[in-house]
């Protein structure tokens, strides 16, 4: 069962997950045992590889208050989302990828991919998320980094109109937009990373 856990992750499971999958399949043992396992059977999680930063904030544009200040546990959908960018490397390139969560469910409420890194791909994913609400959001908190495309007039614009609040996290502090970064390291390890893409499409 514990090979049976690993190989379905796409052999990204430690030893904590796959207890964790062996508790939910109703399996009782503990720790160690998962690790004598694992370790009789030299099984290993794969690890992610090395970061590496997409966000320019030497820039001169507006910088938002950090309105979230790490607070990421919400009582109902739509009172703050995260969101942040992220690239993919194909054999044509970087595609770029930015997501929105919404802090109360932890699901992608809108997502855009793009070649470049421009406002204008943060905007449709945003939008994107606003299309799944009817009518406009109120009080609600938009959290990212200082990067130029959220400080940018266009995504500000975007916000005003939705009547969102914007947030930003202190400089080169990624713990105040942890949610986001720990979903992008999750999705690098478990999935882009195992895989090699031909074209951007």
């Amino acid at each position: 069962k514990v090979i049976e856990i690993h190989v379905s992750s796409r052999k990204t499971y430690g030893s904590p997950r796959i207890l964790h999958a062996l508790k939910n399949a109703g399996l009782h043992c503990n720790h160690k045992t998962v690790e004598r396992i694992m370790k009789m059977h030299n099984i290993r999680a794969k690890q992610a590889k090395k970061f590496r930063p997409t966000t320019n904030s030497n820039h001169k544009l507006p910088i938002a208050k950090n309105l979230l200040k790490r607070d990421f546990s919400k009582d109902a959908p739509n009172q703050a989302w995260v969101t942040d960018i992220t690239y993919v490397w194909t054999a044509e390139g970087w595609l770029y990828l930015v997501v929105f969560i919404d802090l109360w469910s932890r699901r992608v409420v809108g997502w855009s991919m793009s070649d470049r890194m421009q406002s204008e791909f943060v905007r449709d994913a945003f939008l994107m998320a606003c299309r799944k609400i009817k009518g406009k959001v109120t009080n609600l908190v938009v959290h990212s980094d200082r990067g130029s495309q959220y400080a940018s007039e266009i995504f500000r614009e975007a916000l005003k109109k939705q009547g969102c609040t914007q947030s930003m996290s202190r400089k080169a502090n990624c713990w105040d937009n942890a949610v986001a970064e720990s979903f992008f390291g999750s999705i690098k390890k478990e999935m882009i990373h195992l895989e090699r893409f031909e074209t951007r499409e």
